[in-house]
């Protein structure tokens, strides 16, 4: 009897704290969940609209992780769209007398960049003034800057604009040390993704396009802020190469500044403009705030934006675009009969060509049930990225945008020598047919192995090619010509015939609007983001890490590429600007 006095009392014990724990758990997932919803902040009526840039600008709503929450993280995003709708508003906002601009903190890509500068010069347009203040101004900061009616710079600052600039790192000449063999196999003379494994230094056809390609760029943001303060970009050029672009004086001089100011002679200058005489009358907007309060139109008809984000890979992906998971998110906009209309967002570099395949596929069977479906192009709509937008029936592009790279290649690592001599191990293969090992990593591809991936990789070309000349009505032979791998920014796409018109996101969404004859809709934007607490479920349920040695994974990171083909970049270009 004792005994079973015991047993029930440990099971009832048991029974309450697993109660406990699950209601603590329940609790604490709630108070999650509730931490991540956020309304929309009160704004004053009236003011000065404040852009201070506290808020990233990204391509899509990126939510803080619960993790973030819980150690007290507020930095937020702002998206890209809302950004620029909310600079639309407050043209036609009578409580918005101007704009204050404070553009040093902004943190985005040169293309958000570009599609911003240009809602702002819409804004100018309205007859609302943007005055800016600037301390470090850059290549970047400046460029926003020079969009304003006044631009004024610290006197105890100093800028650096110094033009755009790349940096690209050849790794053969340590691979070559180590032990490590990279077999590229690829199809295009521009197509350097790869290069830099197999070679010491640039080749004179990479460097032609990268050339190319950053002085089409520095033609657009070069000759708009040129434009901006009423010199030449020969003038601006000679500024920049004789590095006489460094204390407020130089600026003043150059004509790029109004004038100097210090923070509190600033909010002078902010009474004066808008009629009053103490700070504590001046009324700021933030801006921020006011593009969180920028509520959408209810409308019967809607139109759809569809966001491709990230690196083109195999499965699924929150991260990037997933070739299972994105095409799953495709397949359900198209059910939806509600929907005739979408733009269709690309910002990605490319990736996977099979992952690709797969989203185009779902973007051609919406144009199949006669659907309008229009191209926007973010900072890259490279490679992969313009295959599956390539046969969409309009596509904008941005200035800036990388774009192109119609090209393919596979890598095949070959480490046989660093795992014997370096390693000190031995690997033997036991194989039923001759090639059975091609991609084992532990020998070089022989003749008849390496025919065979080229083979493989020209057949993707064709296929590529092929469907970009269905795509934009031109000859196989003409994308050809302007394929082979080359990147171009976007104003050269459009000379080309790559693109259709030079023009941001909202652009895309208005031209959308009027092929379908609405004159009002809704926009409606997919994938939608998780919440916090899908976030918080989706860290409990996923799979446990799995602990491997430092070569395991080094040796498994190899063998994920080995053989693989893929329409990508050459390089995860990230501008100093």
């Amino acid at each position: 009897m004792k005994f079973l006095k015991t047993l029930l009392a440990s099971f009832l014990g048991c029974a309450i704290a697993l109660f406990i724990a699950v209601m603590v758990c329940i609790g604490f997932i709630g108070s999650i969940a509730l931490l991540g919803q956020s309304s929309a902040p009160v704004v004053p009526s009236t003011g000065i609209l404040k852009i201070d840039f506290k808020n990233t600008i990204s391509e899509k709503a990126a939510p803080l992780s619960p993790l973030a929450l819980i150690q007290g993280e507020t930095s937020e995003t702002t998206t890209l769209y809302d950004a620029i709708r909310a600079v639309e508003r407050a043209a036609e906002d009578p409580g918005v007398k101007f704009i204050y601009m404070l553009p040093d903190n902004f943190s985005g890509s040169i293309s958000n960049m570009e599609e911003f500068r240009n809602a702002l010069e819409r804004f100018r347009a309205s007859g609302k003034a943007i005055i800016s203040f600037t301390q470090t101004p850059t290549l970047g900061s400046y460029y926003l800057a020079s969009v304003s009616d006044k631009i004024y710079m610290s006197p105890y600052g100093n800028g650096m604009i110094l033009g755009l600039g790349s940096q690209m790192i050849y790794f053969k000449d340590l691979l070559d040390k180590i032990g490590i063999n990279i077999q590229l196999i690829r199809h295009g003379k521009y197509k350097s993704a790869g290069e830099p494994y197999i070679k010491s230094e640039m080749s004179p056809e990479n460097r032609r396009q990268n050339e190319e390609m950053l002085n089409a760029i520095w033609e657009s943001i070069g000759g708009t802020m040129a434009e901006a303060r009423g010199i030449t970009v020969d003038e601006l050029d000679d500024m920049i190469n004789g590095l006489r672009l460094d204390t407020p004086e130089d600026f003043m001089e150059s004509g790029l500044i109004d004038g100097t100011a210090t923070k509190d002679q600033m909010i002078e200058r902010l009474c004066t403009l808008y009629e009053v005489e103490d700070e504590k009358d001046l009324s700021f907007i933030p801006f921020d705030s006011y593009a969180m309060n920028n509520m959408e139109p209810v409308s019967k008809n809607k139109i759809a934006v569809i966001y491709a984000n990230g690196e083109i890979v195999e499965g699924k992906s929150n991260e990037n675009i997933g070739g299972d998971s994105f095409s799953d998110q495709l397949a359900e906009v198209r059910k939806d009969t509600t929907i005739r209309t979408i733009v269709f967002r690309v910002n990605s570099p490319g990736g996977s060509v099979s992952a690709a395949e797969k989203i185009k596929r779902e973007i051609d069977l919406m144009q199949e049930q006669g659907r309008t479906i229009i191209a926007s192009y973010g900072s890259y709509a490279a490679s992969g990225g313009y295959w599956i937008s390539a046969n969409c029936d309009y596509i904008f592009s941005d200035a800036t945008t990388l774009t192109g790279s119609i090209g393919v290649f596979s890598m095949i690592p070959e480490i046989g020598d660093v795992v014997r001599e370096k390693a000190h191990l031995n690997v033997y293969t036991i194989k039923t047919h001759d090639h059975a090992d091609m991609f084992s990593l532990m020998r070089p591809l022989d003749a008849e192995e390496t025919r065979y991936m080229q083979a493989s990789v020209d057949t993707i070309y064709s296929k590529f090619t092929r469907l970009v000349s269905q795509g934009r009505s031109m000859t196989v032979q003409a994308v050809d010509e302007i394929a082979q791998g080359r990147v171009w920014a976007g104003s050269e796409a459009l000379e080309i015939g790559l693109v259709d018109e030079i023009g941001g996101l909202c652009d895309a969404i208005e031209y959308a609007a009027s092929v379908a004859g609405y004159e009002d809709y809704s926009v409606v934007q997919y994938p939608k983001p998780m919440t916090q607490l899908e976030m918080l479920l989706e860290q409990f349920t996923g799979a446990s890490a799995v602990f491997e040695s430092p070569l395991e994974s080094a040796y498994r990171s190899l063998e994920e590429v080995s053989g693989k083909i893929y329409a990508r970049l050459p390089w995860d270009y990230e501008f100093e600007f």
